[in-house]
Parts: structure tokens; C-alpha cells; sequence
């Protein structure tokens, strides 16, 4: 819905103008990881940069109004601001070479100091359109910190200060601020994996990947919340967002749930929580896992290997809930006339699953990262082409074109305003000394670094993007973390994790209100059922922190299978008791309930003694309940 309101803003002449920017970013981005040339064109680094934000930002004053009310149409002063950044941001492109070998990000010329000036608030204004007044005025606040560092009252926020002018070309002209490492990370590997995303969802596969879950799971006890959750699995690893996801999806299987007997507001939790886990899924996750690749200087395929575990864990918990669920309820699958044939949706729609198997290829075994999702996209277009079931006419094609560029304008823009929280930081010096005072306070105590930092990522995860918690957090908190001998990839999983919860979580809760919407139930009592089904996010993070061997790649192969093991018994006792049914036991009574949660919390305590004593008080459970069950079948059959 969001979508067509922003394209119904769009004439035809407008909708070209974007096509034609999207078409030029991509172009750069082909053009320099190709290592084309073409036409001789071969800018450097920073003009690449600028270039690439001439491309996306602009375009963003036409997509996104300025308020709610001017969705009609481009208004006069969108098309002012679409010129002065687009002939600001070209300018800065073409005097690449100036800024690095003259240093304008500290002594500048006047005139890119004024376009300094002025981009800075054109750029903090179409924050404000994409994500946001609370994410405006946090970096906005932010990136004026420089002003007054040295004369903050509480010792390690104290910092070097600067003047306002000196400030300005910071932000804009180097390398640390807005065009830091988060920002080059789109030009250098995510802007591809966004149009992937496109690509694969508007050819059709979503719908492909849901209708594979249907055909799965749907004859199963519960099988409409089963395929929910796995269709939302996939959709949200490909999107990367969790609202949309849950919008999108939430559409079909929350009207499906509701249908074969689940309450609406646990219909809407499910598809939230299902819908959330999809940032933190791989092969795409979402945009903060890329940056991640690029903060840790490691390949994004290790980043996505070590978060697939974690993942996997999550959906567990969510999936044993439901199945209890259906269980206790005695709600049946779906009906055999709605559920799709497995072989049939399989024939179908294989080119989807030989997409992403292509992309996994070149990620992991050719390591071309950033031409892996291009080769990918390519291959999906022509072979949908060819099909004439997916073959698109000119205004479909067209109309995903323009989609590519709303996506694409929307992350570049929102990076590159949270770059402005990284420059502010690391040129007064603060997130250095927050980070070692962090440590000091603490006393080397990781637990309540991670308390700490967990509080953190959820406040600021009410009113900030997953991408800018954790491009925040990874200059503040991680580092403290690694300096404390954490291991760097689940220091910084930790943070994104916990930066996604606020989705699920009230007061905000914006996946569970918006699928509270679609299923007319109350958005609290859906934040508190969501928070309930995803309770594993909540606890994967410190177990990731604690035994960095259950992240694949970051141990001894004995020691990860050995972690998996513990943590899938773990998070299947906690999950029981969470929901009140015991797989194979049936239904369990309070005090089993706590007996058995406790019993999971201690799968996670890296103790030898801890896990073993939590292994045995599961199995006299199981044990209790087998002969309690037991015992009560003999008397039945004798009353009978």
C-alpha cells in the first residue's frame, strides 16, 4: 500500500526521471565492480561516492513527500531541492580528486564549504522524509556534537571541538562521516543485493517461496501458522525488512490463520515475529549485515555462515510454540483443496532456488561479492522472461524499475544520514573513550556491557532503523566488547540482534501493530504474544556471546556441533514451557514449566556442570511425564 502511495505521487515524466537516476547509480556500481571502464569513465573512490549519491538522493525529494498530505503530487519546492542537491552532490563528484590531495575536509575553499553547509541540511532533510523525525533529529543533534565536545561536563563524552565550518566540510568532504565505511559499503557490495530483492520478489518470488512452505507444511496440525512463519522466512531473508515483510505476507496467511481457528491477535503475532526474524536470516538479512562485513573487514559470506545458526534457532522456537499451540487448540491443518502440490510449485519455480544457489556460489566460492547478486538478478530476469507465466509487459517492468529506485533511495539515504552520527563520533574522539571508559565502568564484566548494551539497542531501536542502531552501536559498544576478548563477529550479531527486538516489543512494536491492523486485534495484547513467540531473540545473543562456537567459522567443527546440539535441546524446553505443551508429554502444569525453562536457561550457561545437571532434570521430565501419562491411559482403559 505505502508503495502505490508513493508511485500514485509519481506522474509518468517524474517516474522516468527516477528509472533514469536508478539506471545511472546502477551503472556506476556495474561500471566500477566489473572493473569496466566504459567510456572511459573510471572516477576514484570519493567521486564514485558522490556520484552514486548525485544518483539516489535527489530522486528521494520526488519519492517521499514532505508530509502525509502531499502524496498527490511533486510539489514545487520537492523539484527545487531535486536540483540544488543533484548539482551540489555532482559538484563535490567531479572535485574528487581536490578534496583528497587538497584535504577540503579540514581547509576548503568557500564556495564547497557553503555547498558543505547546504547539503548537510538538504541530506538531514531527506533522512526526514525516508526514516523518520526521530531519526532526523537524533543525527541531526548528533552531527552537531562537534560544536560543543570539549565543553560536555561528564569526562568520557568529552572530545575535541570544532567550528561550525570545520565541522560542515568533516561531515561532508571526508572519509569518516557521511561517505565512512557504512556508506561505501553500498556502493561496494549492498547495492546489488537491493535489487536482488526487488528482482526476486516482483518475478514472483515470493509468491513461489510461500506457496513452497504451503505445500509443505500446510496439511500439518497448525500448518496456516506453520506457513506463515517459514513463507515470512523467506520472503524477510530476501527483503530484509520487517515491516514490509509483515505487511506483505501478513496479508495472505494472517486472513488463513484466522480462518482454521487461531485468535487474531496470535495470528497477527506470528506472522510479526516470523516477519522479524527475516533481518536476521541469511543470505540477505539486511542492510546492517553488509556494513557489518565492511566495520570487521571480512568477506560478507562469513558474516552470513556464522548468522545461519542463530537464525535457524530462532525460527525453532517460534515453530515448537505454534506447534503446541495447535496441539492444545486442536486446530487442524489446512484443507487438502487449498495446499498446492509439492512436485508442481517445485516445477514451477526452480529458477528461484537456482537464483539464490548462483549467488551462494559466487559469495563463497568465486568470492565476488559484489558481482555475485548482478549475475543473479540477470539470470532471474532473462529466465522470467522466457517463461510466459512470469514474463512481464513494458508497465511491469517499468513499475519494478521504479521500485528499484524507491529501495535504492531509501538505504542510501538513510546510511549515508547515519554517517553523520559516525563522523561526529570519531572526529571529537568520543567513540574511543566511550568505548575504554565502557570497560573501565564495567570492570572487564561482559555481562553488564551486554545488559547495557541491550538496553541501548532497544531505546534506540523505537525510533532508529536496524542499519543505524547498529552502525551506533559498533563504534560505541563492539569495540568494548572485543576488548574484553569477545569474539568481533558475535560482538557485533549481538548488536543487531537486539536492535531488531523493538519490532516485536511494546511500547512500539512496529511489526506487531502493523499485522495487529491486518488481523483487527488489540496491537498490545499482540506486542506481548509477539514478545512471547520470539523470546529466543532475547536469548540467542548472549548464548552467541558466551559460545561464539555455535556462529559456524568460529571454532573447532567438534565444538560448533557440539554447541548446535546444546542449544537446539535448550531452546526446545524453553519453548515448551513458553507455550505449556511438551512434544511427545502433551500438556504440562505451572511448576513443569518453570522447572523446564530453567532447565533450557542452563543449555546456555558455558559450564560443563551447569549443561549436564540441566540435561538430566530435562530427561526426569520427560521420564515424569511418560509415566504420569502412562499411568493415566492404564486407569482409563480399566474405568472403561
Amino acid at each position: 500500500m505505502e508503495n502505490e502511495r508513493e508511485n500514485e505521487r509519481l506522474n509518468l515524466f517524474w517516474k522516468v526521471i527516477v528509472v533514469i537516476s536508478m539506471l545511472l547509480g546502477i551503472f556506476l556500481s556495474i561500471n566500477k565492480l566489473f572493473y569496466l571502464e566504459a567510456f572511459g569513465f573510471n572516477p576514484i573512490e570519493t567521486s564514485y561516492l558522490y556520484y552514486l549519491l548525485a544518483a539516489f538522493m535527489p530522486i528521494s525529494f520526488l519519492i517521499f513527500p514532505a508530509r502525509k498530505t502531499h502524496t498527490d503530487s511533486v510539489k514545487w519546492f520537492d523539484i527545487i531541492l531535486f536540483v540544488v542537491s543533484l548539482v551540489i552532490v555532482t559538484y563535490f563528484g567531479m572535485q574528487g580528486n581536490r578534496i583528497i590531495l587538497e584535504g577540503w575536509d579540514w581547509n576548503a575553499p568557500m564556495l564547497p564549504t557553503v555547498f558543505s553547509i547546504i547539503l548537510w541540511a538538504l541530506l538531514l532533510e531527506a533522512l526526514r522524509r525516508v526514516g523518520g523525525l526521530v531519526l532526523m533529529l537524533i543525527c541531526g543533534l548528533i552531527s552537531l556534537y562537534p560544536l560543543i565536545a570539549a565543553d560536555v561536563p561528564i569526562g568520557f563524552l568529552q572530545g575535541q571541538s570544532y567550528d561550525f565550518l570545520t565541522t560542515a566540510r568533516n561531515h561532508i568532504m571526508s572519509s569518516n562521516s557521511v561517505f565512512g565505511i557504512a556508506y561505501s559499503t553500498i556502493g561496494n557490495l549492498l547495492l546489488g543485493f537491493l535489487v536482488f530483492g526487488v528482482v526476486i520478489t516482483r518475478t514472483g518470488g515470493g509468491d513461489f517461496f510461500f506457496k513452497l512452505a504451503l505445500s509443505i507444511f500446510g496439511r500439518s496440525r497448525g500448518g496456516s501458522a506453520k506457513v506463515a512463519v517459514v513463507g515470512s522466512a523467506f520472503f524477510g531473508m530476501l527483503s530484509g525488512s520487517a515491516v514490509s515483510n509483515a505487511v506483505t505476507i501478513g496479508a495472505m496467511t494472517i486472513p488463513a490463520m484466522k480462518k482454521t481457528g487461531y485468535k487474531p491477535h496470535y495470528a497477527a503475532a506470528i506472522e510479526a515475529t516470523a516477519s522479524t526474524g527475516g533481518t536476521i536470516t541469511p543470505p540477505i538479512m539486511g542492510s546492517a549485515a553488509f556494513i557489518m562485513a565492511s566495520f570487521l573487514a571480512v568477506p560478507y559470506y562469513e558474516i552470513a555462515l556464522a548468522a545461519a545458526i542463530p537464525a535457524l534457532l530462532y525460527y525453532l522456537g517460534v515453530f515448537i510454540q505454534i506447534d503446541g499451540n495447535a496441539a492444545r487448540n486442536h486446530l487442524k491443518g489446512m484443507p487438502k483443496s487449498e495446499i498446492p502440490s509439492f512436485w508442481k510449485t517445485l516445477k514451477e519455480g526452480w529458477y528461484y532456488i537456482l537464483a539464490i544457489a548462483l549467488m551462494i556460489y559466487f559469495l563463497a566460492v568465486l568470492n565476488s561479492e559484489g558481482q555475485a547478486p548482478y549475475y543473479a538478478s540477470l539470470a532471474l530476469i532473462i529466465i522470467a522472461m522466457i517463461k510466459k507465466e512470469t514474463r512481464m509487459n513494458k508497465e511491469q517492468f517499468f513499475d519494478m524499475l521504479v521500485n528499484v529506485g524507491k529501495v535504492l533511495a531509501d538505504i542510501v539515504v538513510l546510511i549515508a544520514g547515519v554517517g553523520f552520527i559516525v563522523g561526529a563520533l570519531s572526529a571529537t574522539g568520543v567513540s574511543f573513550s566511550f568505548s575504554r571508559e565502557l570497560v573501565a565502568a564495567a570492570g572487564d564484566n561482559t555481562l553488564l556491557i551486554l545488559l547495557g548494551g541491550a538496553i541501548t539497542c532497544f531505546v534506540l531501536g523505537m525510533g532508529m532503523t536496524v542499519s543505524a542502531v547498529y552502525v551506533f552501536l559498533a563504534i560505541i559498544m563492539a569495540p568494548a566488547l572485543v576488548a574484553i576478548g569477545v569474539d568481533p563477529i558475535a560482538a557485533h550479531l549481538f548488536v543487531v540482534y537486539w536492535a531488531t527486538v523493538s519490532y516485536i516489543t511494546p511500547p512500539v512494536a512496529l511489526a506487531a501493530f502493523a499485522t495487529a491492523s491486518i488481523a483487527g486485534a488489540n496491537p498490545m495484547k499482540t506486542g506481548f504474544q509477539a514478545v512471547q513467540l520470539g523470546a529466543v531473540k532475547f536469548i540467542v545473543p548472549f548464548y552467541m556471546v558466551y559460545n561464539p562456537e555455535i556462529l559456524i567459522g568460529r571454532g573447532e567443527w567438534t565444538e560448533t556441533v557440539i554447541a548446535i546440539i546444546l542449544a537446539t535441546i535448550g531452546i526446545f524446553v524453553i519453548a515448551s514451557a513458553l507455550e505449556g505443551y511438551l512434544l511427545g508429554g502433551g500438556e504440562i502444569n505451572p511448576i513443569i514449566r518453570i522447572i523446564l525453562f530453567v532447565a533450557g536457561i542452563m543449555m546456555f550457561i558455558p559450564q560443563t556442570a551447569v549443561e549436564i545437571s540441566g540435561i538430566v532434570i530435562i530427561i526426569l521430565v520427560f521420564l515424569f511425564k511418560y509415566m504420569t501419562r502412562s499411568k493415566s491411559g492404564k486407569e482409563n482403559l480399566e474405568g472403561a
